[in-house]
């Protein structure tokens, strides 16, 4: 038996066998994820976030040597290279720096999960609000985007953490507080793109209120650039709170964050170049793994 298929082509006939035998074609999701899997450095990138957040979680069982996380002293074995017992050495005051680099994973990816949590909160509806109402709102809402980031990112994350004072928490709030644009600008020009969609404005004529519209019409359909940004930005947030640690403003000692170790340790170098080191691989490989992570994302939610 004859099926008669219509193509771009032309009417294509084929048999019943050939039609069993022919490939399905594959399902939205399964392009999708195709697409990202085949972008190795994106997996690879994914798979030491999960190896970082895994250690973070367990950090407190498999931690060789749980008490360097705090003040402890250890005068015996300060600055000893790296060996079987310390595989990443120890620091100025003898405390053993893989244990720290470890627990300091914990600190790193709160930074990311703050600071994206206050950008977004802050960024996307003011994004909504600027696209949908267009207008005066627009034009003051932009514009105070426009101000904000006319002041570089780290420069304006140091000056509220003065004013709020040095701290770790003080730091991601700051950063958070500058992050915002970003987002408010990714939110506000897809809402411009989508508002005058058919699904909106079916949405309207049926009496469905603004908040509405935005936030169950339009958000879902601007998350995917959202996603993107999220990973991309994580990376550059862990790399800002990690430099204000550098200069002070951020964790205090002895506080094991990846900022502040390579401050402390900075002052030993060359001799001891491992406890300046390993942070700041530590630090290189979140960032770039974020990075990685958003690149393939964007692969991921790309259009064919």
């Amino acid at each position: 038996m004859a099926i008669v298929e219509e193509t771009a082509g032309g009417v294509v006939s084929r048999t019943a066998e050939e039609a069993e035998m022919a490939p399905a074609r594959k399902s939205g999701f399964r392009r999708r994820l195709s697409r990202f899997l085949h972008n190795r450095l994106a997996v690879a990138g994914t798979l030491v976030l999960l190896f970082l957040l895994l250690v973070a979680m367990l950090v407190p069982w498999i931690a060789p040597y749980p008490d360097d996380v705090a003040d402890s002293l250890n005068f015996d074995a300060v600055l000893a290279p790296p060996s079987l017992q310390h595989l990443m050495g120890t620091d100025e005051v003898g405390r053993d720096v893989l244990t720290r680099v470890m627990f300091g994973a914990r600190w790193s990816l709160a930074m990311a999960a703050i600071v994206l949590g206050i950008a977004v909160t802050l960024g996307v509806p003011l994004g909504l609000c600027a696209g949908y109402y267009g207008g005066v709102l627009e034009q003051i809402l932009m514009r105070l985007t426009d101000g904000f980031s006319a002041v570089p990112a780290l420069v304006l994350a140091l000056a509220i953490t003065v004013l709020l004072g040095p701290s770790l928490l003080n730091a991601m709030v700051a950063i958070g507080f500058v992050w915002w644009r970003g987002f408010a600008r990714i939110a506000h020009g897809q809402t411009l793109s989508k508002k005058q969609e058919t699904y909106v404005v079916v949405a309207r004529s049926l009496g469905a209120s603004d908040l509405h519209v935005m936030f169950r019409e339009i958000l879902p359909n601007i998350s995917s650039p959202l996603f993107v940004s999220l990973a991309l930005n994580a990376g550059y947030a862990v790399l800002t709170g990690t430099a204000l640690s550098f200069l002070g403003a951020g964790a205090r000692p002895p506080t094991p964050e990846w900022g502040q170790m390579v401050a402390s340790s900075r002052n030993y170098l060359p001799q001891g170049w491992w406890a300046s080191l390993f942070p700041g691989l530590a630090i290189f490989v979140t960032v770039v793994s974020f990075n990685l992570l958003g690149d393939g994302l964007r692969d991921y939610f790309s259009e064919e």
